[in-house]
C-alpha cells in the first residue's frame, strides 16, 4: 500500500478513476523521473511536466505518466499555460490559501485541444478548442504539463478570434473580473465604476467588462499605467499625485462612485470605503484578506462584497458557474469588446524558470504565457 511520502501524495494529486487500481514506485532522484503504475492497459504513455517538488524550491522539468479522463473529465493537450504571481506564491509556500499538497504540477489557467471525452461529458468534441481555470491548486495537477485530465465543468470553447497564447491569458483574471463586477456588484450602464489596479491582470479585463455593460469607467495606476488605462477606454487615475478625497471630489462631485473594484489590497481596500458612493454603492475586492475599519463603509452605508476566485477548484461546489462565465467572458472577445494584454516575450517548458522569475519581479508588460504545445 502506498505510505504518506510524496509518491503517494502524487498518486493522489493525479486525478484517476477510483476504479484504476492506483499504485506507486519510489522517486528517482537522479533522472527526475515520476513512475505511476496503473492497472489500465491503456495508461503507458509518458509526458513532460514541470513539477514543484518542496516549497521555495527549483522547478524541475520531469516525465510523468500521461493522465486518462475520468468521469465527468476530458483530456486537453494543454497548448499554452498562463503564468500568474499566485503561481509564484504558490511555488515559494506563500499560499496555504490554495491548499497545493506537493510533489505537484503547477499553473493555474490554460488553453488547448481536447484529446479525449470521458464518460458522462456532453458539450465537448475531441477537438474542441477550449481554456479554462482548471487546477495548480488542491490536488488538482496543473496546467504546465503536455496534458491535463480537467473537469469539463470549468471548461469553455476558446474564443474564436484569439491564438492559444491569448486565450491561456484570460481565465485567472477573467473569472474574478466578472465576479465581483457582474455576479456581485450587477455593474450596469450609466454608472460610474472606479477600478483600482486598472492596467493590472484583474484590472484591464475589469475595465472592459465595465465599458462593455454601458459604465463609465475610472482606473488607478502609476504614471507608468496611466497610457495604458486611457487606451482601455477609462479615465486614469495617478494614485500617487492624486488623493482620494482629490479624485472623488473631480470625477462624482463629491457623492462616490457606484461600484469601486480593488484588485490590490492592503489600504486601496480602505481607499475603496472612503471612494464608494453613499447608501446604494459597492464595493468589492478580489484581495480583501487583511484587517480593516468598516467605519467609512458604514457611516456611507455602502455595501461590501469578497471574492475567492479558487473556491470552485478547491471545494468542487460552483464549477459550472466558471464555465459559463468563460463562455460570456469569449463571446465578448470575439464581439471585439475585451483583448488580452500579453507580454511579448516568449518561454517554453524548459524556461518556466524565468517565467516566473519576470512575473515574481514586477517586470512583465502584460500576461506572461508558457508555450506548451510546438
Amino acid at each position: 500500500m502506498p505510505g504518506n511520502g510524496p509518491e503517494a501524495r502524487l498518486a493522489a494529486w493525479l486525478v484517476f478513476p477510483p476504479s484504476a487500481g492506483l499504485t506507486t514506485r519510489p522517486l528517482d532522484h537522479e533522472s527526475h523521473t515520476i513512475t505511476i503504475e496503473t492497472s489500465d492497459s491503456e495508461h503507458e504513455a509518458l509526458m513532460r511536466a514541470v513539477v514543484l517538488e518542496e516549497f521555495g524550491g527549483s522547478l524541475v522539468l520531469d516525465q510523468v505518466d500521461t493522465p486518462q479522463a475520468g468521469a465527468g473529465q476530458v483530456l486537453v493537450r494543454v497548448e499554452a499555460s498562463g503564468v500568474n504571481p499566485l503561481d509564484t506564491k504558490i511555488r515559494t509556500g506563500r499560499a496555504p490559501h490554495a491548499r497545493n499538497r506537493l510533489p505537484a504540477v503547477l499553473g493555474l489557467d490554460l488553453a488547448g485541444v481536447v484529446e479525449q471525452v470521458g464518460p458522462g461529458v456532453g458539450g465537448f468534441e475531441t477537438g474542441d478548442e477550449v481554456y479554462g481555470l482548471t487546477g495548480g491548486v488542491g490536488e488538482i495537477q496543473g496546467s504546465l504539463a503536455e496534458y491535463a485530465a480537467v473537469d469539463a465543468r470549468l471548461l469553455a470553447r476558446k474564443p474564436k478570434s484569439l491564438n492559444m497564447r491569448e486565450a491561456a491569458a484570460l481565465p485567472l483574471v477573467a473569472i474574478p473580473a466578472w465576479e465581483g463586477l457582474v455576479d456581485r456588484a450587477a455593474v450596469a450602464a450609466g454608472q460610474k465604476v472606479l477600478i483600482h489596479g486598472g492596467a493590472g491582470g484583474i484590472g484591464h479585463v475589469a475595465v472592459q467588462i465595465s465599458r462593455a455593460r454601458g459604465a463609465e469607467a475610472f482606473a488607478t495606476g502609476g504614471t507608468e499605467s496611466l497610457e495604458t488605462i486611457r487606451g482601455l477606454g477609462a479615465t486614469p487615475i495617478d494614485y500617487r499625485s492624486t488623493t482620494v478625497e482629490e479624485y472623488v471630489d473631480r470625477y462624482t462631485a463629491g457623492e462616490g462612485f457606484d461600484v469601486v473594484f480593488d484588485t490590490i489590497g492592503g489600504t486601496t481596500l480602505d481607499d475603496s470605503f472612503a471612494a464608494v458612493r453613499t447608501y446604494t454603492g459597492h464595493v468589492v475586492s478580489a484581495l480583501g484578506w487583511g484587517t480593516h475599519s468598516l467605519a467609512p463603509l458604514s457611516f456611507r452605508g455602502a455595501s461590501y462584497s469578497g471574492i475567492f476566485t479558487l473556491l470552485p477548484m478547491l471545494t468542487g461546489q460552483g464549477r459550472e458557474h466558471h464555465g459559463q462565465i468563460l463562455r460570456e467572458v469569449a463571446a465578448l472577445v470575439d464581439a471585439g469588446a475585451l483583448t488580452p494584454l500579453l507580454d511579448d516575450r516568449v518561454f517554453g517548458l524548459d524556461d518556466v524558470d524565468q517565467a516566473h522569475a519576470l512575473v515574481a519581479a514586477g517586470k512583465s508588460k502584460g500576461k506572461v504565457v508558457v508555450n506548451i504545445g510546438d
